[in-house]
Parts: C-alpha cells; structure tokens; sequence
C-alpha cells in the first residue's frame, strides 16, 4: 500500500509539473464577414430600431471602429480581406461571377496571392471556411486552392437561401463541398453553413484553429427567419421591416458561432472580428426575368433587396463610392488581451485584419509572400491618439469606377463614362451632396495625379 501510494504521489507531481510547464493555448481567430450590412445597422451604431444583441456584445467586449473602409460591392472586399492587398494586385478588378460547371474560367483570384488561410496553415493551424467564396466558381481556384482545410458553401455571389440557386440571367444551382455539388433543397443555407461552423468548433480540441464565416445575409433576396419577421411586424416602413428581420437573423447566426466559442471554454483565446463587406443593397427591382428559369421560380418573382439600410448623415448604398457604400460596420473582440467597450474614430481598411490578426498570433506570413497593403491595427487598438496608418490617404476603383480621398476631400471618378470626376467634401453639413470640382480644380487635379500613380502601382505588370 505505501509503495502504491507512493507511484500515486509521484505520477500526480509529474502530471502538476506537466500542466505548469506546458505551453499556453495557441490564438485562434474567427472571422464573421457580413454580406451588404449597411454603415449603420446595428444598434451599437445607433440604429436602435434594430435588434443585434450579439453584434453588440462583440461591441462591448471588443472595439468598434467608425471609419472602417470595406469595398464597394462583395468580391474586391473579400480580395481585401483574404490577401490583406488591394483587390487590383490579385486580379479582381471586376466582377468573378460565374457557374463552377460553366465552360469559361471566367475571373478568379490568383492563386499567386497567400490567403490568411495558406499563412495560418503554414503554421499548424486548421482552417475552414463556411459561407459564401465569391472569388471565382472555377474548380482550379477556391478556398480549398488557397489553404482552408474545409469548405461547405457557395463559390458565387448569392443565392435564394431554400433552393440554393444564383438566380439572376437564366439562373445556375450553387452549393457546394469542396467542389463536390451538393443537393439539400428546402434547407435553409444560413442554418447550413452555420452547423458546419458548429460542428468544426466541436472537433478542433486543442489544435489552434483559423475559422472563415462569410455569411450570404444580410443580402438579397431578403429570406429572414419567421421569429425575426413576426419581431418587426408592426414597424411602418416597409423597406425597414424587411430589412431589419435580416439583419437580426444575421445577428442571430453571429451569437451561435460566439456562444459556441464560449461553451467549449475558446473564447478567452480566440479573436473574434466582425465585419460588412459593404454598404446595404438599393437594388430594389431584382426579379425573375425568364419563363423556365432553372431554381424552378416563375418569371416576374422577385428577389431583389428593400434598400432598407441606415447611413445616417451619409448617402449612397453599394455599388458606388460615396460613404455610404464603403463605410461599415467593424469590431475586433479579444477580451482577454484587447481593451473593451471602447470606440476608434481612425480610417482603418478590410485589408488591415490580416496583419493584425497575424500580429495577434504570433505567426509571419511565408518569406515568400507579396508585400501587404494593409497594416496592424494594434497600434490603434491599443490608443484612440494613435494615427491611422492610412494618414488621411485612400485609393479604391472598382472597373472602370474610382475615388481617391485627401483628408476631408473625396474625387470620385469614372473614367468609362463622359463627366468629369465630382469632388465632395465630408466635411460639409450635408456630406457628399454639393460637387465641389468647379471651385478647386487645384485640388482636383491633385487628388487625379493622386489616383493614377496609385492604379498604376496596384496594376499587375
């Protein structure tokens, strides 16, 4: 017995020292991307009309950004986002519509860029994402191409969330796995790709882990769960009705993945960043334009947003440069490293997470990788006095569309169209509404040579 209890007392002080000498959790990170949710919308913003609990928990746990640029429409930001570079260096410059089956390649990202997933996995760490690519459909691209472990969702644009099909033009089936098509009609894809993120935290026990959650919503077409429809019933506007029942579902699927964090005890080492991809949707007149369109729905239905979304004093929505459809939404939550409940008024990009949550991790990104464009936001974070690392600098175009930003003055141009670049000052009552251009040509012309030295370095050679 004396010598049993003796092998007992010295098996417990080796397991003790073990567990004191062991090296601590690894950082994970999980990035929760949302699909054209407005400048404002969420009621740790000021839309108080709106219910996001979870979004404003991340708020109050973390730090919540004002000036945070996305892009104007979803594929460049998701360039932004995955490479940290502006879109133009990947080669999405235009729209990477397009059927995984389709004959043409069509544009996709190149394979040349080192994603967030391929610098984690270098690391060790696992990687999945479960959401909605939209970087390029063809089977030699993707996320499984540039280093996520798991992919479950859909390589285009949208989707109606029950039949699974894109349906503007004739229309084209798109859920997938990998690049294996999967057939799940009547699921809810919201709910789908959720569960999968669910079931990936589940499984990850002590590996460090990168989770990609690009939801599809709150974008068109407008299919909110009944509890959040039944929620906004009685408010009067229309437009806000059914956008509002949206975006709560988004925020609902956002409290899932987090209260699954906190349930298998990974939040206190895990960074959490939310993020909109750009400003609320105005296509308002999305419908059905064929008779025997493929998702099976008869010509006419519509599937178009409400153009229901809060900018505030801003104006415009995605698809154009004005605040509007570039400024959103954007927390980083850390609580056990980050402050808390605090506020950042500095410019900071899509482009600036994949530095920082780098930074946050400890891990640098493969020798051989492209300069990044973007820049740790931990500066930042850290003090509401430090500067942005934009100055007071921005540079995005979009095709043929552009807009360069000097401070308070903002030239917007589009070099496929006949009228000159306008010249806004967001410094004005009423922001972005008087064309300045008349009275400053100085400062137009500047901010011009401004924006042609910059597309011709972000232009592949």
């Amino acid at each position: 017995m004396h010598r049993l209890a003796c092998l007992l007392t010295a098996a417990l002080l080796i397991t003790l020292t073990h567990a004191a000498f062991a090296a601590p959790p690894r950082t994970n990170v999980v990035i929760l991307f949302t699909d054209d949710q407005g400048t404002l919308d969420a009621n740790c913003y000021g839309s108080t009309d709106l219910y996001t609990p979870n979004i404003d928990k991340l708020a109050a746990t973390g730090v919540r950004f004002t000036q945070a640029y996305a892009h104007t429409v979803c594929c460049p930001s998701r360039a932004m986002l995955m490479t940290g570079r502006h879109p133009q260096r990947s080669g999405v410059w235009f729209w990477t519509q397009g059927n995984m089956n389709a004959a043409t390649k069509g544009i996709n990202m190149a394979l040349e860029e080192v994603t967030l997933a391929e610098a984690f996995k270098a690391a060790g760490y696992r990687t999945a994402m479960f959401g909605k690519w939209h970087l390029g459909a063809h089977p030699d691209f993707g996320p499984k191409k540039q280093g996520f472990d798991e992919f479950f969702g859909i390589r285009d644009g949208f989707i109606d969330n029950y039949n699974h099909y894109f349906l503007h033009g004739h229309g084209f089936h798109d859920l997938y796995e990998g690049t294996t098509e999967v057939h799940a009609p009547g699921q809810y894809f919201p709910e789908m790709m959720v569960q999968r993120a669910l079931k990936f935290l589940d499984g990850v026990g002590d590996d460090p882990f990168f989770l990609y959650v690009p939801f599809n919503i709150p974008h068109y077409p407008e299919q909110a769960l009944q509890q959040f429809t039944d929620r906004y019933a009685d408010m009067k506007d229309p437009a806000r009705r059914s956008y509002g029942a949206i975006v709560s579902t988004t925020d609902h699927y956002i409290g899932l993945v987090v209260d699954k964090l906190e349930a298998l005890g990974l939040r206190d080492h895990t960074v959490v960043v939310f993020m909109s991809d750009n400003g609320y949707s105005d296509e308002t007149d999305n419908h059905i334009k064929f008779d025997d369109h493929k998702s099976g729905l008869p010509k006419g239905t519509f599937y178009g947003a409400s153009g229901g979304g809060n900018t505030g004093k801003w104006i415009g929505s995605k698809g154009d440069f004005l605040e509007g459809g570039i400024r959103v939404p954007a927390i980083i939550s850390y609580p056990a490293k980050l402050p808390q409940g605090q506020v950042r008024d500095q410019i900071i990009t899509a482009m600036d997470w994949y530095p920082t949550v780098l930074d946050l991790c400890g891990v640098t990104r493969p020798a051989d990788a492209p300069p990044l464009d973007g820049h740790s936001l931990l500066p930042v974070i850290q003090s509401p006095d430090a500067p942005s690392p934009y100055g007071n600098v921005l540079n995005f175009a979009w095709g043929k569309q552009w807009m360069t930003r000097e401070g308070d003055w903002k030239l917007i141009g589009n070099d496929g169209g006949k009228a000159p670049p306008a010249l806004f000052s967001l410094a004005d009552a009423e922001p972005e509404r008087a064309n300045h251009a008349a009275e400053h040509p100085d400062i137009v012309d500047r901010l011009r040579a401004m924006h042609d030295k910059w597309a011709k370095d972000v232009t592949p050679k």
